[in-house]
Formats: C-alpha cells, sequence, structure tokens
C-alpha cells in the first residue's frame, strides 16, 4: 500500500485501491477495538451483536472507497445500512452515546490504517493527508444519520414497549394471568409469576411536572432499583411489585425513598399502597385498595400504605359521607373548634386511646402532669357529651376525629 501512496500521479483511485487491499484486517481490527474499548458491547447478550457490528463497518468503510474513488462527497442515501444498524443498536440495548463512540472508533481504526499503510515515508504520508477530509466528512454524515435512526428507532421500541406494558396490565386487571409472547418474558423481568406475593401502588400527580420530565420517568422513579411493573395508565400511575425478600417494611420504605427522591425533582405524588396479596390472579382486588390509599390523602402529596394501618384506620379511610352524617353535632363542633385552637385535646385523645385508656401512660408520653392530662379528658368528656371510661365513647370520638380529617 506505501507504494501505492507515493506513487506519482496515483491519486485518489490508487488511495482507494491500497485500502481495499487491506479491508478485512481493517474491519476486523475495528469490531476488536470497539469490543475492547465500548463496555456495553462486550457485556451485551446478543449473540448477533458482533455479526451485526462487522457488516456496518464494513458498508462505512465501502462508503468511504466509494466516496475516494469517484471524488464525490458521500451521500446520505449512502447510509442505508447505518440507519438498519442503528434501529438494531436500539432494540439490542445498546446506548446512543455507546453506538456513537463505537462509530468513531471504526473511523479512527480506517483512518490508522491509512497511516500504517504509509509508513515513515514522508511522500507516502503527504500523499495519505487528503484521505482525512473524506474521512471527516464521512464521519460527520455518518454520525449525523446514525444518531437521527437510533433516535427514531429507540423512540419506536419505547412506545411498543410502552404498548406490551399497558396491554400486560389490562390483562391483569381483567385476571387474565397467563401472559404469552413479550408479555410473558416482561413478566418474568418484573419478578412476577402467577403465585408472586405482590403489592399494587396507585399513584397521581397533585401538580405540574417540572421541565423536561414526563409521566413516564416519574413511573420509572416508583420502582426505581426494584424489581416490578411500572405503567402510565390515563392520568395514573399503576405498579405491579412483587414483595422483597425484607418483607412489607422493606417495601414500603422503599417506596417511600422513591417519593422522596422524585419530590426532590419536583415530582410530587399521592400514592397509596394495597396490602399484600398471593398472586396475579388478585391484582384486581389490590389495584382497588390502592386507588382507596391513594383516596386516603385526598388530593395532597404522600405515600399512604395499606399495611400500616389498623382495620379502624382502615374502615374510615374511605370518602363516606352518610358515616360523617350519623356524628353527633355536640361531637362535631368539638373537633372542629379544637382543631381550630390548636388540636391540644385531640392529640390528648388519640394518646389515651393509643396507651389502652391509661392517663398516666398518656400523660409520661405526652410529658404532661397526670392531672393535666386528666384535665384535658374531663374537658374532652363535657364538650362532647362522652363517658371516656367506656370503650364505645372514647371509639365513637376516635371515628369522628378521624372521618373529619384531623387524623
Amino acid at each position: 500500500m506505501t507504494a501505492m501512496l507515493h506513487q506519482p500521479g496515483a491519486g485518489p483511485v490508487a488511495d482507494a485501491v491500497a485500502v481495499e487491499a487491506s479491508l478485512d484486517k481493517l474491519v476486523s481490527a475495528a469490531a476488536e477495538a470497539i469490543w475492547a474499548d465500548v463496555p456495553a458491547y462486550a457485556a451485551s447478550p446478543d449473540d448477533q451483536l458482533r455479526d451485526d457490528v462487522i457488516v456496518h463497518i464494513r458498508s462505512i468503510f465501502l462508503t468511504f472507497l466509494a466516496a475516494l474513488r469517484t471524488g464525490q462527497p458521500a451521500r446520505r442515501a449512502d447510509f442505508a445500512a447505518s440507519r438498519e444498524q442503528a434501529a438494531r443498536r436500539a432494540m439490542q440495548g445498546i446506548t446512543l452515546a455507546d453506538f456513537l463512540q463505537a462509530f468513531r472508533i471504526g473511523q479512527l481504526t480506517l483512518w490508522q490504517g491509512v497511516l500504517d499503510a504509509a509508513g515513515d515515508d514522508p511522500v507516502a504520508r503527504d500523499a495519505a493527508l487528503p484521505i482525512v477530509a473524506h474521512i471527516m466528512r464521512i464521519v460527520e454524515l455518518g454520525s449525523t444519520i446514525a444518531a437521527e435512526a437510533y433516535l427514531a428507532a429507540q423512540h419506536q421500541v419505547a412506545a411498543e414497549g410502552d404498548r406490551v406494558r399497558r396491554d400486560l396490565l389490562e390483562d391483569l386487571l381483567a385476571r387474565r394471568t397467563s401472559p404469552a409472547g413479550p408479555k410473558r418474558g416482561l413478566l418474568r423481568a418484573a419478578g412476577l409469576e402467577p403465585d408472586t406475593r405482590l403489592l399494587v401502588i396507585a399513584a397521581a400527580l397533585t401538580g405540574d411536572l417540572p421541565g423536561g420530565m414526563t409521566v413516564r420517568d416519574a413511573a420509572a422513579g416508583v420502582t426505581r432499583d426494584r424489581r416490578g411493573l411500572a405503567v402510565v395508565r390515563q392520568d395514573e400511575i399503576i405498579g405491579v411489585m412483587p414483595l422483597p425478600p425484607g418483607g412489607v417494611a422493606a417495601a414500603v420504605t422503599g417506596l417511600r425513598r422513591s417519593w422522596t427522591d422524585l419530590a426532590r425533582r419536583g415530582v410530587r405524588l399521592a400514592m397509596g399502597v394495597s396490602t399484600v396479596h398471593a398472586g396475579l390472579s388478585e391484582v384486581p382486588e389490590a389495584y382497588a385498595e390502592a386507588q382507596a390509599a391513594r383516596n386516603g390523602l385526598g388530593g395532597s402529596p404522600g405515600v399512604l400504605a395499606l399495611p400500616t394501618l389498623s382495620s379502624l384506620d382502615y374502615l374510615v379511610l374511605r370518602d363516606d359521607e352518610t358515616a360523617r352524617r350519623l356524628i353527633r353535632p355536640q361531637v362535631r363542633q368539638f373537633v372542629a373548634e379544637d382543631l381550630a385552637a390548636g388540636g391540644t385535646l385531640i392529640t390528648t385523645l388519640v394518646e389515651f386511646a393509643a396507651c389502652d385508656m391509661n392517663a398516666k401512660t398518656a400523660s409520661e408520653r405526652l410529658h404532661l402532669h397526670v392531672n393535666t392530662a386528666y384535665y384535658r379528658l374531663e374537658r374532652i368528656g363535657m364538650r362532647t357529651g362522652c363517658d371516656l371510661r367506656r370503650l364505645a365513647d372514647v371509639m365513637e370520638l376516635l371515628i369522628a376525629v378521624r372521618l373529619l380529617g384531623a387524623a
């Protein structure tokens, strides 16, 4: 090749012939360099990836050689293979950054091959320099076309993935628990088998998203760092999550952490979490529970997890106007007035009940003198007509407090 490059008047055609003589070697060297320098390629489980890359490298090198022979710049039509290969990389899980890095490595390998062929002969190296312009034009145009094709393919892959996830969720909500094809693979990737113990999450935005974020981004944040299926369904984010090894406590802690991370990024969610269910056939019931929990937040941001509630808390969680109307006017007035005054008596009542109606223990937990606790309890009794020595009266007051939004 050196002889070709320094022959007087040999020109680009001879240069193209010289490069083509070592084409197979250059293609192999470029593939080796990509596998050595781009970890995503070496880590890919796709057995077809290396063959695809070699096909792509060869097509780019041939485009270069054709431009070198004719002296004409490469055209967009010359990069049909790049469009196809970009789409394949998106489906193979290679990121755009890694794809473009591999593209550049291929062009650098080509240029290095030209220089190596020229050797140390100054005349041959001078003859090789004009080839740089051809390579740079091909790198610029090829990278642009490859990026455009990759982004289009990525969008298509994401849209198809979203469609499969939505269809899978609709299947689960309809108790169709034995899907096939991509849906089955998606369930396995999410760690969900027919008898997997699971939680369902129902979340909704309580405000506008920050610029640059989508609801899909928020959905991904809900199940971040854990297995599960997260789907945007109309104005909801619905998650189906296998119970982790740490049980309910670990699951709820992880979801609260995800909620906090999203809140720091400006994403405000009202998130309800179901109780634990025994398998995929119970997703509809779990979803209804998660919705009830989310509605219990009253449109405010936060996480309300049913596994952390008592049965009483759950029973008064539902928005039941009839139950509110059954609250005696005297009790209703007490709750409203005490809340307006800071809720001191309600706090004492709730702690009194939590301490099994033991005023002395409640006073210690509230850091009060026991006589102060007794005085407050007497005031509650006088204002409501309730006898706080009777469990039924204490329960009536607690339910009124919960229903009137003072929990």
